[in-house]
């Protein structure tokens, strides 16, 4: 029955990272008007899920086996972990900063090991790759969708505002698209991780590490649904707020965004798709002029950015604890 609550909770924390990173996805699209709010979270909430049928399992790997060791996990470890992860993302999406769920996930993981054995139970090197994307993934996507965004002016200054426009609206919702398989590849594979090196660590997968069929399903469904139900308050943070978009701006930035997390995620690299887009809004909002940018707002999501791994470990270690004390 625990392991059981466990994987309800695992699902859960799927779902509240599809709802977080529902503005990933559509504060582009939603922002430039070529979609309304809920045609946008249906539109990617397909994508989402249809990701489960185009790529391996990569990342979830990573995070099954590269964060901490396998020999000291837990149900109760990793239900420490999914609460506290839980707590802070929830807390994050109530009030509009689009943080890195997965990484609230990694700090989880981080802070209930080091309660229940200390240091020698992280993976440093895995962990260091991690932190490093921290600050790769923004400046990745915001390198990308500059250039982009300067090819496309080249291409299209000769054409007609209008004309460029009626186009880029179309192409939009192939980027949007694109970057919604991307976001489910990566993210929802955060989940799977957890879900079987507990499943692996409990003795249900046998002596090798493998992701069964049916968590790879359950996962993509609930990210999809998350995003379906999606995160108002950090849609309106992203798409409304950061920066004023068009259609050829919402382009640049989903395609350099989508290239870098498939990239990524082909690679195993678990990075954060929120960082990206975020990178990606910045990146084109400076072709126009830097000062379009909302440099006070992009300052505190920053913030939230850098406090996610510390703070979601605190959560889970003081829920570890509090699991201690409980059980004896």
């Amino acid at each position: 029955m625990l392991i059981i609550f466990c994987i309800f909770l695992a699902l859960l924390f799927d779902f509240i990272n599809g709802m977080n990173d529902a503005a990933n996805s559509v504060a582009t699209i939603v922002s430039t008007r070529v979609l309304t709010p809920r045609q946008a979270v249906v539109w990617a909430a397909f994508f989402n899920f249809l990701a489960a049928f185009i790529f391996g399992v990569h990342v979830a790997t990573t995070i099954g086996t590269g964060v901490i060791d396998v020999a000291i996990v837990t149900p109760w470890l990793i239900l420490s972990t999914l609460v506290g992860a839980i707590i802070w993302s929830y807390t994050c999406t109530a009030l509009g900063f689009p943080i890195s769920v997965s990484h609230a996930l990694v700090g989880g993981m981080v802070g209930s090991a080091l309660v229940k054995t200390g240091f020698r139970a992280i993976i440093f090197s895995g962990i260091a790759k991690i932190v490093l994307f921290i600050v790769l993934a923004p400046l990745i996507g915001l390198v990308l969708a500059y250039l982009i965004m300067i090819l496309v002016l080249r291409i299209c200054f000769r054409h007609h505002p209008q004309k460029i426009d009626r186009w880029f609206r179309r192409l939009q919702l192939v980027s949007a698209a694109l970057y919604s398989v991307g976001h489910g590849t990566n993210d929802a594979q955060k989940t799977m991780g957890v879900i079987s090196v507990l499943l692996f660590s409990s003795g249900y997968l046998g002596k090798t590490f493998y992701v069964p069929f049916w968590v790879i399903i359950s996962c993509y469904l609930a990210i999809a649904l998350g995003t379906l139900f999606g995160g108002w308050k950090v849609i309106e943070t992203l798409g409304m707020r950061m920066t004023k978009l068009r259609p050829v701006h919402g382009f640049s930035a989903e395609t350099a965004a989508a290239v870098s997390i498939l990239f990524s995620s082909m690679l195993g690299a678990p990075v954060s798709t929120t960082h990206t887009i975020t990178g990606a809004i910045i990146g084109v909002g400076a072709t126009t002029r830097l000062a379009a940018i909302r440099w006070g707002l992009a300052y505190r999501i920053v913030w939230a950015w850098i406090l996610t791994i510390p703070m979601s470990a605190l959560c889970s270690a003081l829920v570890y604890l509090a699991i201690k004390m409980f059980m004896k």
